[in-house]
């Protein structure tokens, strides 16, 4: 049976990887260790279809190197234990090299099963090589990650998937020698959301589905063939995007009903309960911040419970965090000063801080004026009195601008009685 045309197009060496310059180009990250033949344990994060299992292999063809391969998936800690074993002794009758353990979707590896790899990698018996969809800050646990090097792929541009169907049509044997002109793209681009493997695919069941001379490639042609459109949740594809934007939009827009709806669309979907809990953490912050500094807590606490929980009772929990961040009062005010501040820094670039306000641990520091004419907040009524924290460039610049509810109105008038005359809330 023939492989399907993503894996008849696998890139067999690294000049012909798609994309990725900043690690595998000529001076890329990955291209240098594989020039002085030097693979540290990987983490390589980024979205489905990118090319995390196309690039270990090719750094394990590259370096000469025993590849081993698990899917986190399938795989329990026996899976790893027979793996790191077969390795060793691998290594100890033919090489000297460290063989490569690939883990595809190592983010669903539990506590334990990631504990059972951390001998083999601290001792050398394997070089580890995970691939992960999700932010690996989260996934994996500190020991092991502390271990390896993170490596970020970026998403395909426009550009690059056009090129990939170009180079499909040109190099594989099958559709050479077939008569296609590729004259529209936009759907095959939308309807594989961006995943390169999920594009060549859906482009060869098209021209399969197709019985004539001449195939010509349009829109309208790929909307008729390709049947599951935005039927289905797709928790990898364009679907996930999609449902988390209405989602966090319901909850932002303070619509509870449709908050709930679309989180039910996740859960029947089969979404990770940690990713929802997760980007409830944020929209706490980012959507309603001191307007209601509980719903931090609230959220927080969410993610702690759902992930002891787990599914099926964690939808309550859930529930119950979307209904009371969608009910509460919302403010943009932290998240816009943060933005308004780092703006501030990139344009003004690094400026001294005021001499009053450095740390003095020195005598000589003392001598050159750290910490002289500083105002310590207790030594005056109420704890508090007027200074100069700001550099000198941009003193009196306002950033946080409270937002209009009724806490942070408390907020505007407490910072307008401690600070007149000097920011004008």
């Amino acid at each position: 049976m023939k492989a399907p045309l993503a894996e008849r197009l696998r890139p067999k060496q690294l000049s012909d990887y798609l994309s990725q310059t900043h690690l595998v180009g000529e001076t890329g990250t990955i291209s240098q260790m594989i020039k002085r033949d030097l693979v540290p344990s990987i983490i390589l994060w980024g979205p489905p279809g990118i090319g995390k299992t196309t690039l270990a292999n090719l750094i394990s063809k590259e370096t000469k190197r025993s590849f081993f391969t698990l899917s986190a998936i399938s795989s329990g800690v026996k899976d790893v234990r027979e793996v790191i074993q077969k390795a060793k002794q691998d290594q100890g009758l033919f090489e000297q090299k460290n063989p490569i353990l690939f883990i595809d979707e190592i983010h669903r590896f539990s506590k334990s099963q990631q504990d059972s790899l951390l001998g083999a990698v601290e001792k050398g018996w394997i070089t580890l090589i995970g691939a992960t969809t999700e932010n690996p800050s989260f996934e994996v646990i500190p020991a092991l990650l502390s271990r390896c090097q993170v490596y970020v792929l970026n998403e395909f541009s426009k550009a690059d998937l056009i090129q990939l169907l170009h180079r499909a049509l040109k190099e594989d044997e099958d559709l050479a020698k077939k008569h296609i002109e590729l004259k529209e793209t936009t759907s095959l681009l939308r309807l594989s959301g961006g995943d390169a493997r999920k594009l060549l695919n859906m482009f060869e069941l098209v021209i399969n589905s197709v019985d004539e001379d001449k195939i010509i490639i349009t829109d309208e042609l790929v909307e008729e063939k390709i049947q599951q459109k935005t039927a289905r949740y797709d928790k990898t594809g364009e679907q996930h995007y999609d449902i988390i934007s209405a989602f966090i939009k319901s909850i932002r827009g303070s619509d509870p009903n449709a908050a709930v709806y679309w989180l039910a669309r996740m859960i029947e979907g089969g979404e990770d309960v940690k990713f929802i809990a997760r980007r409830l953490i944020i929209l706490a912050s980012e959507d309603i911040g001191n307007a209601n500094p509980t719903a931090l807590i609230m959220a927080n606490n969410t993610f702690q419970a759902v992930n002891t929980i787990g599914f099926p009772e964690a939808r309550i929990i859930l529930s119950q965090c979307v209904i009371y961040l969608a009910t509460s009062a919302k403010s943009n005010a932290s998240y816009q000063a943060i933005n308004k501040a780092q703006a501030l820094v990139k344009e003004t670039g690094d400026l001294s801080v005021p001499l009053s306000i450095r740390n003095a641990p020195t005598k000589l520091m003392k001598d050159l004026g750290y910490g002289e004419n500083y105002k310590y907040a207790h030594s005056y009524e109420n704890n508090f009195v007027q200074a100069e924290f700001l550099p000198d460039e941009v003193k009196n610049k306002m950033i946080y601008e409270p937002g209009n509810n009724k806490r942070e109105e408390q907020l505007r008038q407490f910072l307008k009685q401690k600070w007149a005359g000097k920011y004008k809330y």
